[in-house]
């Protein structure tokens, strides 16, 4: 069996272990160019460096042996990608492989939204290519890609010789599914884009203005085939080659929670409304969550107050929920004997009740999670935990804002024994119990953007003097923001956020997702509307990190719906 997946970091041990195979086969195909392969970590995880996006799109067998790759460049400033490499190991030659990836590679472009692929071959014209072997090599990729209807751009200097020792190409055009020609404005963009950021080692400014002055036909001109008489039909994009890269986790043990009483506003029918709005994206594959042990929320909640949300559950009665009403000063020595009254020890406020089934529900949150993170750390880009109940505001000893266990620290300390790793928390409220579990720690950064704590709950958390403690000091930073923040004023949060983030270099993102920042939610003043949410994503997708999404608040179900297409949508079409 034959899967392709595509790399966009080089953080996970499982991209670690492709990437050098990936070199491998570089060397066995490219031996005078061995040593670029030594750059793709480095390709993959700065794009912003490169001025281009890189993918590595690879085909491995069943047990994880890498037999072909694709090396694939996006770039975003012209909207077309350029096919830098493409290669199968040598006994894998004429055995299809390099069709399929091929067609991976159009997909790809095609979910990019991207306006053509752009390619090198060697020419296969013998004036241009003397040695014999080399030329017949020539005309067998030449003829490989007319079955796509890729052809030369003809009319052009491309092909003048460079580098050291001097070498040429010719350069194809791939239009995917466009129908519209190639104009001489959007080529000479993109033959500049190519030229300065992929080979301006080798080439100087005046031979890139040279090249990309000769572009004079408009529209430019393709070769008419030599080998392949009727290649029209081929340009159609040949879907599913790719396996998803997003991933979906829930459990059906959330609707066990239910606490009907009068303005409760964290219901069932919120996972039911994300749910059946993602389903028509397309982009997700579902991952059934798996059991995790106890010792996955030891890691970071007190043993006592785990024990004591355990044991009080079971002892309620079925639709008896108790609210706490009483809350001391905490002395460990002074508690009440009846258990339900000691809820106020363990609990920040008067809105988050205890019922028979919170803790069952709050440890399948957990499982929804942790499960997510899991196929993070096994080379998902993206993975999606549609947590129910949200968990950014229990805290390591107490619970609280309808939170009982924290499903997004409980992952990131989780994510955080394979690497550096940061929490974006942009839910409305302060992610107080998130700051709490890591706030006198430097392996994990929080940062949080959240109603001003003046005004919203948790009131008592969320300041922007907030910065860690001891080892943690400098590694917690909170971005308040006062009543009707509006797109633009939370974007320009957003990117001092996502710089902080940007010097921690972070391996894993844990993204705690609210979308009660959404204007018309009853527990939040701010004012976005879903195309700040896409911009929100957008801005997220600029970074090359695996990340981990956790569902928190956001309590309007028609929001819910809007909110997370235009988020996941706009992720996708980013990050793919």
């Amino acid at each position: 069996m034959i899967r392709i997946r595509c790399i966009t970091s080089s953080a996970l041990p499982l991209a670690q272990d492709r990437i050098a195979q990936v070199g491998q086969i570089f060397t066995e195909n490219f031996p005078k160019l061995a040593g670029y392969a030594e750059k793709i970590p480095d390709l993959l995880t700065n794009p912003i460096k490169h001025e281009y996006q890189t993918a590595l799109i690879v085909s491995e067998t069943g047990l994880g042996r890498v037999t072909g790759f694709v090396l694939l460049l996006h770039f975003p400033s012209i909207g077309s990608s350029f096919l830098d490499f493409i290669a199968v190991r040598k006994e894998q030659w004429g055995g299809g492989l390099g069709s399929a990836l091929y067609e991976a590679a159009r997909e790809y472009c095609h979910g990019l939204s991207s306006r053509g692929l752009y390619l090198e071959v060697q020419p296969d014209d013998p004036a241009l290519t003397p040695d014999p072997a080399e030329l017949v090599q020539s005309r067998k990729r030449m003829r490989f890609y007319e079955h796509y209807g890729v052809r030369p751009i003809v009319g052009t200097a491309y092909h003048t010789p460079a580098g050291e020792p001097a070498t040429t190409a010719y350069l194809l055009f791939d239009p995917l599914d466009r129908t519209s020609s190639l104009s001489r404005a959007e080529a000479r963009k993109a033959v500049r884009a190519i030229l300065e950021n992929r080979f301006g080692h080798i080439v100087d400014a005046p031979y890139i203005q040279r090249v990309v002055e000769s572009f004079a036909d408009d529209p430019v001109q393709l070769r008419p085939p030599r080998y392949v008489k009727t290649a029209e039909h081929a340009r159609q994009i040949t879907t599913g080659r790719i396996e998803p890269s997003f991933v979906l986790v829930i459990s059906d043990k959330h609707i066990i929670h239910h606490v009907r009483s009068r303005g409760y506003f964290e219901r069932p029918a919120r996972v039911g409304a994300l749910r059946a709005a993602l389903l028509p994206l397309n982009v997700f594959a579902s991952v059934a969550p798996r059991h995790f042990s106890e010792q996955a929320i030891l890691a970071v909640h007190d043993r006592r107050f785990v024990h004591y949300l355990k044991v009080v559950c079971t002892k309620l009665e079925t639709g008896r929920p108790v609210y706490p009403d009483t809350f001391p000063i905490r002395r460990p020595d002074r508690r009440p004997r009846d258990l339900p009254v000691q809820a106020g020890y363990y609990c920040i406020d008067s809105c988050t009740p205890l019922d028979r089934n919170a803790y069952l529900a709050a440890r399948a949150s957990v499982d929804v999670a942790m499960t997510a993170a899991e196929e993070v750390l096994a080379g998902t880009p993206v993975a999606y935990a549609l947590c129910r109940p949200p968990g950014h505001h229990a805290e390591r000893k107490v619970y609280g804002g309808f939170c009982y266990f924290n499903n997004a620290a409980i992952a990131a300390h989780h994510l955080s024994r394979h690497g550096r790793t940061a929490v974006l928390d942009i839910d409305f409220h302060h992610g107080n119990g998130t700051q709490d579990i890591f706030y006198a720690r430097s392996d994990v950064l929080t940062v949080s953007i959240h109603g001003h704590p003046d005004h919203s709950f948790p009131y008592f958390s969320g300041f922007s003097a907030e910065t860690g403690e001891g080892p943690g000091l400098g590694f917690n930073h909170n971005f308040p923001l006062p009543p009707n923040t509006d797109d633009a004023a939370y974007v320009k949060t957003l990117d001092k956020a996502l710089s902080r983030i940007d010097r921690f270099r972070p391996d894993f993102l844990v993204v705690s997702f609210g979308l009660d920042v959404l204007r018309g939610d009853p527990t939040g003043t701010f004012l976005l509307s879903t195309d700040g949410m896409r911009t929100i994503a957008q801005h997220l997708a600029r970074r090359s990190h695996p990340m981990l999404v956790v569902q928190e608040g956001g309590y309007n179900l028609r929001n819910l719906k809007r909110g997370v297409v235009a988020f996941f949508s706009a992720l996708a079409e980013s990050r793919r």
